[in-house]
């Protein structure tokens, strides 16, 4: 075990990496540590060495904010890999507190996007200091006097100090490791970046000789140690088997001896004996801390500001699995097992937010967006939980007897070609387009305001729109009075109105209506859908009805039946695909829509009602 007040803060410096999802934060932090650290550690891990969770390597992005460090001409650099998409930029305001400066990543052909602004926003309200870093300027798309026009159109437009508009711009392949000053010197490694941070990002600031007091920004778990807190130290220093007090809103919860000190050496956490002002710290010792929670010295306990997040946008139920096939391919699925596993989310996810539904077996579920609470559903089954949700549905609010609804800005990056069927789409949600730039070569970048339930669903309409020639993306920007009414586009579905297994004469018979969701083989219960109708009523169809055996044959009668393949859809399109009145029953093993209500007379009855 070593000592790290050796690191005092002339010598230490904490950055976060900040960007718009795809413009390579975590490729840069690859090439950092492979440049700085022990290359016995890193020759063999790859790429995107911080994306360890498999969710983050199928997906392309990173979901969870992760320590590390590097070490640089005798100065310790942490670093502090953050979300790129909007749905978790949580994690951003949270890590962001533990950081004196980020690194501003732009790419060179996309410039500045609607993250960016958020990021950069959410930095400087902080006092952080940046360092632009324009990003993939070997790429054949690249623009890069577009790209820093729109970052001194950034800066100038959300600065609030003189100072802040003081701020380097570096250029760089993250991809090839190198970063310059400017475009005439060409290098071949990553020192001017290193050098930019030791010139430009301030050392921390605290008295050394000053009582303890750390502010929890982050959890862990050990099967060890049990729970570690994660946070910086804002005075003070900590050492193994110090005295600690753990205080939420002004009252001491718990005053214990601290277990372990911890340190990020690279892609380590490497235990020390004692770490002073400034350092990023992991410590064990409090089995019941909480993110937001201050940790200080015992004879001293005095409380600092809270993490202040934004609210949520959208919100979800989640509930028991009520179909036939409940318990069948899931080990974990009662209402006591499913609120435990969302109030143990609620601990690092803290902008998530839970409350009980209208029944015991029901959890309203609230997040940033779509994406958020997929991946929450995702992690979930894929440990063995079913459960059953509903369509997401943007929060309204009740403010000064106003309804106010969230809008987000939506950045299209597309054809021309697809013009005409997109702004249509649009214009039914609700959107109005405030810019839009062509390039001269057939692409074009459209820019909207929509409300956020204009947008649920939106996703996968445009990637079929499209044809897979485009990107969209889309920020949080501010809650506005609710207006207007979107009318569901949706053809109608075919459901199963017989339970047993679908056989292939049942499914031609289905596919003569419209596009399948199943294969033969595969078993069925009243009320689940089984594939989209043309029209746009629902049909009740026996898609488990067989061939009746006759002694008349006709030419060819017996022939194979010859299918379309089905439609599978991934959990976000079952998401963006199910209407109020329907559920997506999600299981270890399968992902099923079906309908809330299974029993065909059922439905009937609810129908005929609803009329009156």
């Amino acid at each position: 075990m070593v000592s790290l007040l050796k690191n005092a803060p002339d010598n230490l410096r904490n950055i976060a990496i900040i960007a718009h999802v795809d413009h390579g934060k975590t490729t840069l932090v690859d090439a950092m540590l492979k440049q700085t650290g022990d290359s016995r550690a890193t020759q063999n891990l790859g790429e995107l060495i911080m994306d360890n969770n498999p969710l983050e390597r199928e997906r392309g992005i990173t979901i969870l904010s992760k320590n590390t460090s590097v070490n640089y001409k005798n100065t310790k650099i942490n670093i502090i890999d953050t979300p790129g998409h909007a749905d978790f930029s949580g994690e951003v305001e949270r890590v962001i507190n533990m950081t004196d400066g980020c690194l501003l990543v732009i790419d060179a052909a996309d410039g500045p996007m609607p993250q960016t602004r958020y990021v950069l926003k959410k930095a400087l309200e902080k006092g952080l200091r940046p360092i632009v870093v324009i990003n993939k300027i070997d790429s054949p798309n690249a623009r890069i006097e577009f790209a820093v026009e729109g970052v001194n159109d950034l800066f100038l437009d959300l600065a609030t100090e003189p100072e802040q508009l003081d701020f380097p711009i570096l250029y760089a392949s993250a991809r090839d490791g190198y970063s310059q000053n400017d475009l005439l010197t060409k290098t071949t490694d990553m020192n001017a970046l290193f050098d930019a941070i030791l010139n430009f990002v301030p050392a921390p600031s605290g008295d050394l000789e000053a009582p303890f007091q750390m502010l929890v920004t982050s959890l862990a778990y050990d099967n060890h140690l049990g729970q570690i807190a994660i946070g910086r130290i804002s005075r003070g220093q900590l050492a193994r088997g110090d005295l600690v007090s753990q205080l939420r809103f002004g009252e001491v919860l718990k005053t214990d001896k601290t277990a372990h000190v911890f340190t990020f050496e690279g892609l380590e956490r490497i235990e020390i004996d004692v770490a002073g002002v400034g350092e990023i710290v992991a410590m064990s010792g409090f089995d019941h801390v909480a993110i937001g929670d201050t940790l200080t010295d015992s004879e001293y306990p005095d409380t600092l500001p809270p993490i202040i997040l934004d609210e949520p946008t959208v919100r979800m139920t989640f509930g028991v699995n009520s179909s036939p096939f409940t318990g069948l391919e899931g080990s974990l699925g009662t209402s006591r097992e499913i609120r435990a596993r969302l109030e143990k989310e609620l601990q690092t996810n803290v902008s998530l937010k839970i409350h009980d539904g209208e029944s015991a077996d029901e959890f309203v579920v609230s997040g940033r967006g779509e994406l958020h609470l997929a991946i929450l559903i995702e992690t979930m089954r894929r440990e063995g939980y079913e459960l059953e949700v509903s369509k997401p549905q943007a929060i309204i609010k009740l403010v000064d007897g106003v309804n106010l609804e969230p809008y987000e800005t939506l950045l299209i990056d597309t054809r021309e070609d697809f013009i005409g069927i997109l702004t249509e789409n649009l214009s039914s949600r609700l959107a109005e387009m405030t810019n839009m730039e062509a390039d001269g070569q057939g692409n074009i970048l459209m820019t909207f305001e929509i409300p956020t339930r204009g947008l649920i669903g939106f996703n996968s309409f445009f990637a079929k729109a499209s044809k897979g020639q485009g990107v969209m993306s889309s920020v949080f920007d501010e809650f506005k009075p609710l207006v207007g009414a979107i009318t569901d586009s949706r053809s109608g579905v075919l459901v199963a109105s017989q339970p047993g297994v679908c056989v292939p004469y049942g499914i031609s018979n289905a596919q003569g209506r419209g596009q399948t969701f199943i294969d033969p083989g595969q078993p069925v219960y009243e009320g689940m859908i089984v594939g989209s109708n043309s029209r746009q009523d629902d049909i009740d169809i026996n898609i488990c009805k067989e061939k009746k055996l006759t002694n008349v044959r006709a030419a060819g009668s017996d022939d194979a039946v010859r299918l379309t393949p089905p439609l599978l859809m991934s959990l976000e399109e079952s998401l963006d695909y199910i209407s109020i009145d329907e559920l997506v029953e999600i299981t270890p093993k399968k992902i099923r829509l079906r309908k809330k209500v299974l029993p065909l007379i059922e439905r009937r009855k609810l129908a005929r009602s609803s009329r009156f």
